[in-house]
């Protein structure tokens, strides 16, 4: 796999880049967005989205929400409870009050990950193994994407690792629920919101969803092949009309580098 070239800039993109350039393309101005904490690829599309295109989106980093557009370099912090955040702070949420308004977030957008993501977009972070009470490895548990997947207006699976041990045919568990077993009116048997995740944004491609409620590729990142894909992958990936991504511009990887991720979490 090769990193991509902007034509404007000269400049090589990562794979992460991609990715948050992916994640940014996708919100709409005006949109709510959630990020969890240490989430580094999606917290950069969603700040990519609001400094190039999108001044009247909420962005919210854990309990901290604010407008950022003038805010010449923004700091990244690895937790929810990091007081630094409340610098930029405009509103205080008490937990509950957060997760209860939530459910009439119809304008909100999620990004969830997982320790396996399967081919009916369900993502499990609870841990790999047959036997729950004796597990391979344990992940992290929920910790809020089972509601927050269901009560925002739409949200996408983000994983950075894009291979068969987390690309695979059935999650071993399910902490957030996609299309379940891929049968028709599978979520709306079971009070769920008829709509899924709209993708599954990794380092090598994005995928969405068929009419089979079936991840399929949507589109290649630069440089790679669907071969490379497929190998990769833990289920099928069926032949279709397959776009490339769009590298970033020349504005948004100046934004990435010098105002988003100054650290170089994404490369």
């Amino acid at each position: 796999m090769t990193t991509a070239l902007d034509t404007q800039s000269g400049t090589t993109a990562t794979p992460k880049e991609i990715m948050a350039t992916v994640i940014a393309n996708d919100l709409r101005d005006g949109e709510w967005v959630e990020v969890g904490a240490n989430f580094p690829v999606p917290r950069a599309g969603a700040l990519l989205a609001h400094l190039c295109h999108g001044p009247n989106m909420t962005v919210m980093f854990g309990f901290t929400k604010a407008y950022l557009c003038d805010v010449p370099v923004i700091e990244e912090f690895a937790f929810i409870t990091d007081v630094r955040a409340m610098r930029w702070g405009e509103a205080y949420y008490p937990h509950d009050q957060l997760l209860s308004e939530m459910r009439f977030r119809r304008r909100g957008v999620f990004f969830s990950g997982g320790i396996q993501l399967d081919r009916y977009g369900n993502s499990n972070l609870i841990g790999i193994g047959p036997d729950y009470q004796h597990l391979k490895f344990r992940g992290p548990g929920g910790i809020g994407t089972c509601n927050a997947t269901l009560q925002n207006g739409r949200y996408h699976l983000v994983t950075t690792t894009h291979n068969p041990n987390v690309l695979v045919e059935r999650c071993d568990y399910v902490s957030a629920v996609g299309y379940g077993d891929g049968s028709p009116g599978f979520r709306e048997r079971h009070g769920l919101p008829p709509r899924g995740p709209d993708s599954i944004v990794t380092p090598l491609c994005v995928f969405d969803f068929d009419e089979d409620r079936t991840a399929k590729v949507k589109s290649l990142h630069p440089g790679v092949t669907l071969e490379e894909v497929r190998e990769q992958t833990g289920f099928p990936i069926p032949d279709g009309d397959i776009a490339t991504t769009k590298a970033p511009t020349a504005l948004q990887l100046d934004a990435l580098r010098n105002r988003i991720d100054v650290i170089g979490a994404l490369r």
